[in-house]
């Protein structure tokens, strides 16, 4: 009977890792939308382009007009000191003046602010793939993690039998009692592992948690597809510019380019005009004046063609490293690919010889035991070596899983690199 409870164990391994659907699971999609849900990031960068949007307003406007009022000419001393009507050069003014910004440079501001708004979006659209790929990677370490939890829970079950099995043959005097120890030793060990892999689930779940709030504590849904990703390796240039980093880095060019516009509007002078009406006394006659002030640009070479020389500089500089970023993250997302697509053979080897083998050699050794023929060490060495090799395959699942995460997120979902391309 013991040994029938041996045989029901480790058939019943062959479905281990599938997961328990629970009726409130929490699948990754859900994961996702509560991420975006729940992040201020997003709401922050809503603000930043919606500020710079009524920037844009404003800067198109010519500048409020300025009031003026004073007293001119006014006697200090003498017999009409401080009168404001006996001397006929006291004038109480009025006066209403306006700066003409050029309508060139009122648009080169304005579309200045435009670009910042399009930079906050791109950076929204940035933090919200980083939003999505950490989110992803979170429920994907839970999910791997609480696999190898389970693993080790079944065959701590299993070991436990084998204490059964070495007690009742050092009993009937077919075994040592050392073989007793070393089964108890084994679960001690397994059970040791489950501890550690309890420790890596709580924190896989505070790391969810971290995204998606409580909800991180339910049971987790069935794993997405890992094994496709939508990007071809010969077409990577030109699907990463649209990458969001890149996207950020353009938009803040055209900012940057932008303000070079606002810099050549500059070499034009704006103008100032002035009107004001001036009272006197009743024997006088009332005045108004009119002035008009022009700045005198008479130094371009040295300020405004040098200003604008520096922010055509600085825009070419955010050209370069936006090239220079594109090469970086080809070259980054190449080798991304490279690796998940080793994990994915890696895993298939392991699904096809490793663990297979594993499992042959551990119901040889069982069976060699069983029979009086083997020693339990090779029992439990082989039980060992099984149970590494499960565990070896869910990690490296994992790790396929993260790459995959990486590269199915590096733009939103929705927002792929098919789409992008396009």
């Amino acid at each position: 009977m013991l040994w029938r409870k041996l045989t029901v164990g480790i058939a019943a391994m062959l479905a281990m890792g599938a997961g328990v659907v629970h009726a409130q699971a929490l699948t990754l999609d859900q994961a996702l939308r509560l991420a975006e849900n729940r992040s201020r990031l997003l709401v922050a960068q809503d603000a930043a382009a919606s500020a710079a949007r009524n920037m844009a307003l404003a800067a198109a406007q010519l500048p409020d007009p300025t009031l003026k009022a004073g007293i001119n000419n006014l006697p200090v001393n003498g017999a009409d000191r401080f009168s404001l009507t006996r001397d006929f050069m006291t004038m109480r003014s009025v006066g209403l003046a306006q700066e003409f910004t050029r309508s060139d440079k009122r648009q080169a501001r304005s579309a200045r602010f435009d670009r910042e708004a399009e930079t906050a979006q791109a950076k929204r659209t940035l933090a919200l793939a980083n939003l999505q790929r950490d989110t992803a990677v979170a429920w994907l370490d839970r999910y791997y993690q609480e696999r190898m939890r389970d693993a080790l829970l079944a065959q701590r079950d299993e070991a436990r039998l084998l204490i059964e099995a070495a007690d009742a043959a050092y009993r009937g005097g077919r075994g040592s009692q050392a073989d007793v120890f070393a089964a108890r030793s084994g679960v001690a060990q397994i059970e040791d592992r489950i501890a550690q892999t309890e420790r890596q689930v709580a924190t896989a779940a505070t790391q969810l948690s971290r995204w998606t709030g409580d909800v991180a504590g339910q049971a987790l849904g069935a794993p997405p597809n890992t094994d496709a990703v939508g990007l071809d390796p010969n077409s990577l240039e030109q699907v990463l510019v649209h990458h969001p980093q890149i996207e950020v880095m353009a938009r803040q060019e055209e900012a940057a380019r932008a303000e070079a516009e606002i810099a050549r509007a500059n070499k034009h002078a704006d103008w100032s005009g002035e009107l004001m009406y001036s009272q006197r006394g009743s024997a006088y006659s009332n005045m108004i004046s009119i002035n008009v002030s022009i700045p005198l640009q008479w130094d371009q070479a040295n300020r405004q063609d040098r200003e604008l020389a520096a922010k055509l500089a600085l825009a070419e500089q955010m050209r370069d490293e936006r090239e220079e970023a594109i090469r970086g993250h080809v070259a980054e997302t190449r080798a991304l690919l490279q690796e998940w697509q080793s994990d994915r053979e890696r895993i298939k080897r392991y699904d096809d010889s490793l663990i297979p083998l594993a499992m042959e050699r551990q119901r040889a050794t069982l069976a060699a035991y069983r029979g009086g023929s083997g020693l339990l060490s090779a029992v439990l060495e082989a039980r060992r070596s099984e149970i590494d090799t499960r565990l070896e395959r869910l990690r490296l699942a994992m790790d396929a899983a993260r790459r995959w995460a990486q590269l199915n997120y590096l733009v939103p979902a929705g927002q792929g690199p098919a789409a992008a391309k396009s």
